[in-house]
């Protein structure tokens, strides 16, 4: 597989199925063309019965069957091939397994995307409101369906971990209180015109009340049906664990190899860590220099909107001076806003831009219940780990891309190890670009690897029965707790959360330090390969312009073969 080239280019028969295959998942998944933008299918949510899945299935083998008989005409086509085919053939493997029976978890399951569907909506005017009224009124539905596939789980006794159904049970307390999500969100209701009509605003009232109800009742189900059917095993095993974990890597990858890889790079993590701890209070401990640092109270944000403020200060100025020195950052990208998000589960995260820049890029933090106060120095590496050089560089470049890249490529494709694995690569680089200089600044992007790197190890440490570190039988829920409180410097709430989300969620969490593992190693052999030619600006860009892909065909394409 060769490079693509950067001149504009043809589309071509294997660009128009994945044209095609993007229109087909908007239909299907209207949350995901809100995420896109396209904001065609905004009154409408997902099917989420077990007759919305099949038909998705059917739609997939379609797609797979006229992708594999098409002949690329190029290298894009040959990644494009490669890559929506092995996305097409994991979809039926998945199905195969029948994860979607028992597809709940606390961060990235149907209970929270239809919550979110209405994050991303546009809501500057009384026609915005009408068509989120409109989407409201299809939460009963969508939450209904949800049901029915859990309960045919249930059935074919293929089902979550309880502690993931009860996790799950009490966010929805939180999204249906007086004071939750969709109270406040028709509350504050109000268009740029400066009022809704009285008919809209009760129906939206009348709606919003009516999804609370129907989370409600998905809350009863859980609790009363689900619950006292589901498994006590958080662990998922060895033969789910290695498909969720390609899923996430777009490569298969040793296991074992790499819970012992997790476990050296733990041990790399906290060696520099103390080395740097001691820089800042000299003959300290890590856990003393962040003592330290904790009363320093320059370091400190009070309060969500002082950390939201000092969030958008820190990106503005990271896109201005990497955009004058080390990236060609184009106009259209320029803008990203710092969000908190309208939850309390805890998490970062990042959504990109539509197709055409009109919303752009936003990263969102979800501070979690009772948390007020904030660490820069813990924090500022999370800036450029979610915007610029990060998330939004990434995502937003291949947005723009639209001289070779078709729309799948731009919006759609990637694995989570591509993703995430450049983010961490990028705390790296701004470390060596001199933005990490202040020692507490650098501690704070070690504790950040750090809990990376232990979570490779607890990740598949958990799911795959591994023995305990301390010989005392094998990982389990509790003991990966304690793991984790002693390897992050963070709330006991955060690290809850964190736990929670790894049982729940097999593979995604180690695909981070895997996917910088394997950025890294592309980085270093062709920095090698090319000698004193390397430029590692133009490596960067020859790397995004590619788009999101699976890491096997980041390797391929960007590493010189032979």
């Amino acid at each position: 597989m060769t490079e693509p080239s950067s001149a504009p280019r043809t589309p071509t028969a294997i660009d128009q199925i994945a044209e095609e295959w993007v229109d087909t998942l908007v239909d299907i998944s209207p949350i995901l063309g809100t995420y896109i933008g396209r904001d065609e299918v905004n009154t409408r949510l997902d099917d989420l019965s077990p007759e919305g899945h099949a038909a998705s299935i059917e739609a997939t083998r379609r797609t797979l069957s006229a992708l594999e008989s098409a002949t690329a005409a190029d290298a894009v086509d040959e990644v494009t091939q490669a890559d929506l085919g092995a996305e097409l053939r994991l979809a039926l493997e998945l199905d195969e397994a029948r994860w979607h029976l028992r597809d709940l978890n606390v961060i990235a399951s149907a209970a929270q995307d239809v919550r979110q569907a209405f994050d991303l909506m546009p809501t500057g005017s009384v026609d915005d409101w009408s068509v989120v009224s409109e989407r409201l009124g299809a939460v009963p539905a969508a939450l209904k369906g949800y049901v029915a596939t859990l309960r045919e789980g249930i059935t074919r006794d293929v089902v979550p971990a309880r502690r993931q159904v009860l996790e799950v049970a009490g966010q929805i307390t939180r999204y249906t209180a007086d004071d939750g999500f969709f109270a406040e969100f028709v509350a504050n209701a109000v268009p740029e015109e400066g009022q809704l009509p009285a008919s809209l605003a009760r129906e939206l009232t009348d709606r919003s009340a009516a999804a609370r109800v129907a989370y409600d009742e998905l809350r009863s189900f859980l609790s009363q049906e689900l619950a006292p059917a589901a498994s006590e095993e958080d662990a998922v095993g060895r033969e789910l664990y290695a498909l969720n974990s390609r899923r996430f890597l777009g490569a298969s990858i040793d296991l074992d190899e790499t819970y012992e890889w997790g476990r050296e790079e733990l041990a790399r993590m906290i060696a520099e860590q103390t080395a740097i701890a001691q820089e800042i209070v000299p003959g300290a401990t890590v856990e003393e220099a962040v003592a330290h640092l904790e009363q320093d109270a320059s370091r400190k944000l009070i309060g969500t909107e002082a950390l939201q403020q000092w969030m958008q200060e820190t990106s503005d100025r990271a896109v201005a001076e990497l955009g004058a020195t080390h990236f060609d950052i184009p106009e259209e990208i320029r803008r990203l806003e710092c969000m908190i998000a309208p939850t309390k589960e805890g998490g970062i995260y990042y959504t990109g831009p539509t197709d055409d820049f009109s919303r752009p890029g936003r990263m969102w933090w979800s501070v979690p219940e009772g948390v007020n106060e904030f660490d820069t120095w813990r924090e500022l590496t999370t800036v450029y780990h979610e915007g610029v050089p990060g998330h939004h560089l990434q995502i937003a470049q291949a947005t723009f891309n639209r001289s070779e890249l078709n729309s799948w490529r731009r919006l759609l494709a990637g694995t989570s190890g591509h993703a995430e694995g450049w983010a961490l690569y990028a705390e790296r680089l701004m470390e060596q670009l001199g933005y990490l200089d202040d020692p507490a600044d650098r501690l704070g992007m070690l504790d950040g690897q750090r809990m990376r790197a232990a979570r490779v190890v607890l990740d598949i440490g958990v799911h795959l029965g591994k023995p305990r570190l301390d010989s005392e039988g094998v990982w389990d829920a509790d003991y990966a707790l304690d793991f984790m409180r002693g390897n992050v410097n963070m709330s006991d709430e955060f690290v809850q959360f964190e736990v929670n989300r790894y049982l729940g969620w097999p593979g995604q969490a180690p695909s981070y330090k895997v996917g910088q593992r394997m950025w890294e190693q592309v980085a270093s052999v062709a920095r090698e390969a090319a000698g004193e030619d390397f430029s590692f600006k133009d490596f960067h860009k020859r790397a995004l312009d590619l788009g999101g892909v699976g890491l096997d065909t980041l390797r391929t394409v960007l590493l010189p073969s032979g």
